[in-house]
């Protein structure tokens, strides 16, 4: 005797959701979970490194006393986020990539809802970056987040070297 109809269904659609589910872990990028760590130190690095030449560029158009206080303010305060704010955040997710399989997703370098916190930050940037503030203020700004993100990137490289 044939097997129900509502036994085949059930049997077709298991066989179906694995077949995808098979199909898109061909799909997924992955790597070995230390490559994370190299891949968060260099977006890390390149972030705060377009940061500080962002400020130096607009710091070079300043008389230098006022855009030395200002590269100076900016390394000081960058010193500080980076120790107090950055430098915890790096290394809980150091802890985080390590705790990951062997494999994993090329994606995973940040969790889910850092990449909120980039996209935030990026519209924030656009719109200072658009706003009336002076370039001798924003430039202490960027300085400031660039050399924490360039200083956070080092705790990623500890790791993957």
């Amino acid at each position: 005797m044939a097997d129900p109809p509502d036994a085949y269904n059930s049997t077709h659609v298991l066989w179906r959701d694995i077949e995808v589910e098979t199909m898109l872990q061909r799909l997924t990028p992955s790597v070995q979970r230390h490559w994370l760590c190299l891949l968060s130190g260099l977006s890390w690095s390149v972030m705060g490194i377009m940061l500080c030449t962002m400020a130096a560029h607009w710091l070079s158009e300043i008389i230098w006393p006022v855009s030395l206080l200002a590269s100076v303010a900016g390394l000081l305060l960058g010193t500080c986020i980076y120790r107090f704010a950055f430098a915890p955040m790096a290394r809980k997710n150091v802890e985080r990539i390590l705790r990951l399989p062997s494999r994993v997703c090329l994606f995973a370098f940040q969790a889910w809802r850092s990449y909120a916190l980039i996209l935030v930050m990026m519209l924030l940037g656009f719109v200072l970056r658009h706003s009336p503030i002076p370039r001798v203020i924003l430039s202490v700004i960027y300085l400031t987040i660039g050399t924490a993100l360039t200083f956070g990137s080092s705790l990623y490289y500890e790791k993957f070297f």
